[in-house]
């Protein structure tokens, strides 16, 4: 039973949640009640076909896969599966029949980025029938499955994965192994997921007319990784105002006919979410970056970084209340440098390796005290005979290093008027500096991008052809994942990402226009 057992029933609950899911989750879903307390992730939607948004899902997959129906593809893929090893089964006489209304996927663990102790659970519409097949499958299976009882309960362990299935009053439950199903008959007669308060607060944000909601319990992730998660990441949330050891979100999707649409709704364990509308820096980059992104208020977390190691030092490098004062010796002030700063956008453009480049891009209201500190570290940089530095003339203030170690491209820092940029490419770091020129803003991608994400600001942008032209450049012709997914890539004509809050809550969008 390599394709019929648990892989048949979370291949086909997948399937018809990305394919034929229609309305967001509730927050008061029985499946919720069948997830351990500790869930670190659950996936939920509806099952049942619905007009617009089954259009919609089919317009996607004309226009991305060149299919009339990618569910109708899905199923057949999988039958063909299922016949190759000796074990053919009809979906829509054998599963179809019995399927309910809603479908949900848990996970309490990840190893190597991959989900584990993964749990299934599928509504069904007739439970004898479910059971029926669950019979039929486990009788046919090449590798036994033994009868097992708990609470009550009667389910069959066993199979090619020793996978737990069963139903749990009228929802049919696979997990990956016994204790699993043991833990989904707890969760159903005790505490479980759906008693969780962040649980609750997150569902209830989740988007209208949703294909599939996904709750992610983040400081669950992080406290689980252990030492797996950069101090210095966590330490920027931080300063950011989140918490991260508290955080949880929930994400919907939402497909459209021309675009598909990521929803993200969190509580970020903070006093107050992240704010700010940095739409006009990020317009002001340059028209053939192929991707780019912008925030505001950079100086104030630059700020609360540089008080927080000055504080503290670096042990074995630099001594607690040593580092602005170092700096004041130089002739500027550190804390006025860092709280000058306000919008930040960083870009990319290239088409091939030798010609990739960018730059970080500041803006400060204090671009004299800027001018200075730059100048400062350009003349202690040429002084302590690092070879290849030149100082800029003309075009702006600063200086350059070239080095065989850094590629083709030299390491910029400059500063023009009210803006500072330290990039990769002399080109494209008095690029950035200037905010002139051709901009994204004028592009049509880019406006098409800014348009669907309406009141939303947007804080991120990637060119979806100038991408995949660089990854095709980049990546190698043997990578025969990639030169698959290349014809399904090609149908996207942008990503726009947008940020905002609500309340106490961060919300962000993410939206791929996808065109023929």
């Amino acid at each position: 039973m390599k394709k019929t057992g648990l892989a048949l029933i979370a291949l086909a609950t997948l399937a018809s949640l990305a394919i034929y899911g229609c309305g967001g989750s509730s927050s008061s879903s029985d499946l919720a009640t069948l997830a351990s307390p500790h869930t670190l992730l659950f996936a939920e939607g509806e099952l049942t076909p619905s007009g617009e948004l089954k259009e919609n899902v089919d317009a996607l997959a004309r226009k991305i896969g060149g299919v009339e129906s990618l569910g109708k593809l899905i199923v057949s893929k999988l039958e063909e599966s299922a016949r190759e090893d000796g074990e053919p089964f009809d979906f829509e006489k054998e599963v179809e029949p019995w399927l309910g209304e809603r479908a949900a996927v848990a996970s309490q663990a990840f190893e190597g980025g991959d989900p584990t102790d993964v749990l299934v659970a599928v509504q069904t519409t007739d439970a004898a029938a479910a059971q029926k097949f669950v019979d039929q499958q486990a009788g046919e299976s090449k590798v036994p499955y033994e009868d097992a009882s708990y609470e009550g309960i009667d389910f069959k362990v066993g199979g090619s994965k020793g996978e737990a299935i069963g139903l749990i009053g009228d929802t049919l439950v696979t997990a990956e192994g016994e204790k699993g199903f043991k833990q989904a008959v707890d969760a159903s007669k005790g505490e479980s997921l759906a008693d969780r308060d962040e649980f609750e607060e997150a569902m209830a944000h989740a988007a209208d007319g949703s294909l599939v909601d996904v709750f992610v319990d983040v400081g669950g992730l992080i406290e689980q990784s252990g030492g797996e998660v950069q101090p210095q990441a966590l330490q920027a949330l931080k300063t950011s105002g989140i918490d991260p050891s508290e955080a949880t979100a929930v994400a919907s999707i939402v497909p459209g006919s021309d675009q598909v649409e990521i929803d993200v709704s969190a509580d970020v364990g903070g006093e107050t979410p992240p704010s700010g509308d940095a739409s006009q820096m990020l317009g002001s980059l340059p028209a053939d970056s192929f991707v780019a992104f912008a925030s505001t208020g950079f100086g104030e977390r630059l700020s609360k970084s540089i008080d927080e190691l000055d504080e503290n030092g670096i042990p074995g490098q630099l001594e607690p209340h040593e580092l602005k004062k170092s700096v004041s010796q130089l002739g500027f002030e550190l804390d006025k440098v860092a709280s000058s700063f306000e919008d930040a956008g960083l870009f990319a453009t290239g088409t091939r390796r030798d010609n990739l480049g960018g730059a970080l891009v500041l803006t400060t209201n204090d671009s004299s005290e800027v001018a200075t500190a730059i100048k400062t570290i350009g003349l202690l940089v040429r002084q302590s005979g690092t070879p290849g530095v030149t100082a800029l003339s003309g075009q702006a203030n600063g200086f350059s290093v070239r080095s065989s170690e850094l590629g083709p491209q030299p390491l910029v820092v400059a500063t023009k008027g009210d803006r500072v940029a330290i990039g990769y490419g002399l080109k494209q770091t008095l690029q950035g500096l200037s905010g002139s020129g051709p901009t994204l803003s004028e592009t049509p991608e880019y406006k098409a991008a800014v348009a669907a994400l309406g009141g939303t600001p947007i804080s991120g942008y990637v060119n979806g052809p100038k991408a995949l032209a660089l990854a095709q450049a980049l990546v190698p012709a043997s990578d025969s994942g990639f030169q698959e997914a290349v014809p399904y890539l090609k149908a996207i004509r942008y990503v726009a990402i947008g940020s905002g809050s609500e309340g106490n809550r961060a919300t962000a969008k993410l939206i791929a226009g996808v065109g023929e």
